[in-house]
């Protein structure tokens, strides 16, 4: 059984204090991929660069205290790719440090995991022309390495795809994060017929979940005490991955920053 877990610790520092690495150390997990690092590379003293036996790969966003993504392993991969690539339409998004992938290939398969943070929009009309831009870039690439390996994107999308998923659904139809445009995205990544036919595996297994599928909560008006939450952070893996995937929790009591842990085991090999 292979065990990832996805956590936007929204400062990796922070969450250190709350009992981080305990709970990663109890997890016994393969990889966990982190979103919001919230720190630069000298800040990562050896209990942040690695956690519960494995091995941190990090890409770290240029400003300081902003994004940030990790993936720790105790697997050795065979390459570690950091950023979306040096292109026009990428570069923005890499100096805020959203993107590392690990590759696991060996002859006869390419294996990927991936650990991405999207943008989120709901700060200003600047940073969700942002986000869109983001959509537009990530989508093909997506779809790029569809054409050739295996893979499992873990992390915090920031999109709440269906009504089911997020409490107060009608009064966000117009607000970041369950626009009609990052919807339809949403449905067209997940689309069997087109070009990227990802898998919501979380979905998989709970496909009517509603209050129990929420991985976020508003730090406002006791959002998290009533259970007023969204679901926007997801594997979202190619469709003979996901055919593999036997369990998944979300940590709702465990309060490491506004999001719970996600959780999948896949019965794979690395």
């Amino acid at each position: 059984m292979f065990r990832l877990v996805s956590l936007n610790l929204n400062g990796i520092r922070s969450a250190s204090t709350k009992g981080l690495a305990p709970w990663a150390e109890s997890m016994a997990a393969d990889c966990m991929g982190v979103q919001e690092l919230k720190a630069q590379a000298a800040d990562l003293t050896p209990n942040l660069s690695t956690m519960a036996g494995m091995s941190g790969h990090f890409h770290h966003a240029e400003k300081k205290g902003y994004s940030g993504v990790g993936l720790y392993t105790r697997h050795e991969p065979s390459d570690v790719i950091v950023g979306l690539g040096e292109r026009d339409t990428t570069r923005e998004f890499d100096a805020e440090g959203r993107y590392v992938e690990l590759r696991f290939d060996k002859p006869g398969r390419k294996l990927s995991i991936i650990s991405c943070y999207f943008p989120s929009g709901s700060s200003s009309e600047e940073r969700q022309e942002a986000k869109f831009r983001f959509l537009e870039v990530i989508h093909p690439h997506l779809a790029a390495m569809r054409g050739e390996r295996e893979y499992i994107l873990i992390g915090d999308v920031n999109i709440a795809h269906h009504e089911k998923d997020l409490k107060n659904w009608k009064g966000n139809l117009k607000n970041s994060g369950f626009l009609p445009e990052e919807r339809a995205w949403m449905t067209k990544l997940l689309d069997p017929s087109g070009g990227t036919q990802l898998v919501d595996v979380y979905r998989t297994l709970h496909p009517e979940a509603t209050d129990t599928s929420y991985t976020w909560w508003s730090n406002r008006g006791q959002a998290r005490a009533k259970n007023v939450g969204w679901r926007i952070d997801y594997h979202l893996a190619t469709p003979g991955l996901a055919a593999t995937a036997r369990a998944a929790h979300i940590y709702k009591e465990t309060w490491f920053s506004d999001h719970a842990p996600l959780t999948v085991d896949y019965e794979m090999r690395i």
